[in-house]
């Protein structure tokens, strides 16, 4: 007995043999003019090896969507010879904690892996030259990172939400961080950015509040809004002498930062810049700050002084809110424009300004002002060697309350305050009795 058959049933047939039965069962796929695109798992799940061929055609993309929420996935090989991984390709494989990825991958899609929540690492091969949007977001069982280096930008909100992450390692290729890239990774313990960064977007490190410490190079410019805002660990922080701009809340709610440097490349403090770090005690403002923003430093209870540079043309409103410890603020130019309650709450305050400055009354915002006027009398009979002690004289305006410093030398000086005096009727009178323990000892005044 005979058996015809169709040319259609032949090519089914024909098919069937170069197909291999697993793999018409588990993947959907396009063919691209010669080479393959998975567009769809339809397997049982586990460890899931993907072919390196499919009709005898390459597999060279993984296409969008390709497994999201296949939540029976465990693990998955991708083959040498895939040069993309689309958007959101495993998202929301919540139980997959192990992949293997080519380097002949050059991309890495939107939101590719967002929501794996057991995946614990990944090796990015060196072949990838960015990291899309949201990538890794919400992949809080990831504990360690490094981006390599062939990778020069890091998606906004990369890692958002890695809340496992604990360890960064970035190369030197790394030219910008999105916005909201590492946005509460609240296991982030340390950051080192690389020398290559130029911009740190609006709330890249928000929210990680285990880090206590960061470095950020030379090479950075600007720094976005929100940054570091509730890094909540973070106690000190180095601005480099290449930063323009400090964003909004840039440091907002780092409540151990306890000193802050900003350095004279910077023009503009944004508006709550440092709000509510109430450890901050200690902070010197660069020469060619012109203008500091609403709220700059508000509710910083732990702030008792601060020194305005004359560059300073104008203070926003509420600059010092709530700083209720706030009780000396040294002044080195003309007064500056004024805006509402900038000293709402700081009740003690006293504003002191410099001689030949201009546009100073006997109040300003409200709090009195006196005249910073002391100087050394080198001239006076008293000054100088007195009685195995060095002393000296110095006058100003009565009331006017003067710290002494000194240091050993004037290379790298390391001033400490060495007495408080306050003037009586105009006068006061200064000895160091240790001055014979140094080889050789230097004074100068400054405000409380």
């Amino acid at each position: 007995m005979s058996v015809r058959t169709t040319c259609a049933t032949r090519l089914l047939l024909l098919l069937l043999l170069i197909l291999p039965a697993t793999v018409q069962a588990q993947f959907n796929y396009t063919n691209n003019s010669g080479s393959i695109t998975i567009t769809g798992y339809t397997g049982t799940g586990g460890a899931v090896t993907i072919p390196n061929t499919v009709i005898n055609l390459p597999v060279t993309r993984l296409g969008d969507n390709a497994f999201s929420d296949c939540t029976s996935l465990t693990g998955v090989t991708i083959p040498d010879g895939v040069i993309s991984i689309g958007d959101y390709v495993f998202y929301d494989c919540t139980n997959l904690t192990s992949i293997t990825t080519p380097n002949s991958v050059t991309s890495i899609g939107y939101a590719t892996f967002s929501g794996c929540i057991s995946l614990t690492n990944i090796t990015i091969p060196n072949s990838v030259a960015s990291l899309g949007d949201q990538v890794f977001y919400g992949c809080t069982g990831l504990t360690s990172i490094t981006i390599p280096s062939s990778v020069s930008t890091i998606g906004s909100a990369a890692f958002y939400g890695c809340t496992g992450l604990s360890n960064i390692t970035m190369t030197g290729s790394v030219t910008k961080i999105g916005d909201y890239a590492f946005d509460d990774c609240a296991g982030l313990l340390s950051v080192s950015i690389p020398n290559s960064v130029t911009s740190i977007g609006y709330a890249t490190f928000s929210g990680c509040s285990s880090l206590t410490s960061v470095t950020i190079p030379k090479s950075v410019t600007s720094i976005g809004d929100n940054a570091f805002s509730f890094c909540t660990n973070l106690s000190t922080v180095a601005i480099p002498n290449s930063v323009s701009i400090i964003g909004g809340a840039t440091f907002g709610g780092c409540t151990r930062l306890t000193s802050a440097m900003i350095p004279n490349s910077v023009t503009n403090i944004g508006t709550n810049a440092f709000s509510d770090c109430t450890s901050l005690a200690s902070v010197t403002i660069g020469t060619n700050v012109t203008s500091i923003g609403v709220g700059a430093f508000g509710n910083c209870p732990s702030l008792t002084s601060i020194t305005i540079p004359k560059s300073v043309t104008t203070l926003a409103d509420q600059v010092f809110y709530g700083c209720t410890t706030l009780t000396n603020v040294y002044f080195q130019g003309n007064a500056p424009s004024l805006g509402l309650n900038v000293f709402y709450g700081a009740t003690h305050v006293t504003v002191y300004y410099l001689p030949g400055a201009t546009g100073w009354s006997s109040t300003f915002d409200g709090h009195p002002t006196m005249l910073w006027d002391a100087q050394v009398q080198s001239n006076d009979p008293s000054f100088g060697v007195r009685t195995n002690q060095f002393g000296f004289t110095f006058t100003g305006t009565s009331n006017l309350t003067v710290v002494v410093e000194a240091c050993t030398n004037l290379v790298s000086p390391a001033w400490s305050p060495v007495g408080t005096n306050t003037l009586t009727d105009g006068t006061a009178y200064f000895s160091d009795p240790q001055w014979t323990n140094y080889a050789a000892r230097l004074y100068r005044l400054r405000s409380p």
